[in-house]
């Protein structure tokens, strides 16, 4: 007979505000301090031999940011976009490393919420099978569940940004 030595899981999620928003009929969540706007739905010019999910690249006043379709990510069932789908654009990355701008398309923008400890649950089990390291945890809030992401797992997964940092010059490393 084997003994399960696996540790308890755990809530990578910490108490404090995320944003919530919609991809479809379920909610999600991201850590308030790494959002850096919320824009409008504005045209997206495609780059060739990208996985489905990136969308291409806009100007977001003078920089050019990547921009992902959170629901081609996730595989989700993909609707057109409604009249209250946008950009969410974040910081990702750890200083001292590059930290950049990239961009999700969700379909709504809930509410900033604060979590206490009580409301987080770890990342339920589902069987080995489905890659969940890009979960947080779960968030209980106003009677139903919201999955909380991890910024860098999202939209780090399968190097996308160092692919897209090395064609720019970091500023930090020139002055150096």
């Amino acid at each position: 007979m084997t003994t399960d030595t696996s540790p308890l899981p755990t809530t990578a999620a910490k108490p404090g505000r995320y944003l919530t928003f919609r991809l479809g009929r379920e909610s999600y969540g991201l850590p308030v301090l790494g959002v850096r706007e919320i824009i409008r739905l504005c045209p997206i010019t495609p780059v060739p031999r990208m996985p489905s999910y990136l969308k291409g690249v806009i100007n977001l006043r003078g920089k050019v940011i990547p921009i992902l379709d959170l629901r081609a990510k996730f595989q989700l069932s993909h609707e057109g976009y409604g009249e209250r789908a946008c950009i969410v654009v974040v910081n990702v990355g750890e200083p001292p490393a590059v930290v950049s701008l990239m961009g999700a398309i969700v379909d709504a923008v809930e509410e900033v919420v604060q979590l206490t400890e009580a409301e987080l649950e770890p990342t339920p089990d589902f069987g080995g099978s489905p890659d969940t390291a890009y979960i947080l945890g779960m968030a209980t809030v106003h009677g139903g569940v919201k999955t909380l992401l991890d910024l860098n797992k999202v939209f780090l997964a399968e190097g996308l940004l160092t692919l897209l940092d090395s064609q720019a010059p970091n500023p930090q490393t020139q002055n150096a």
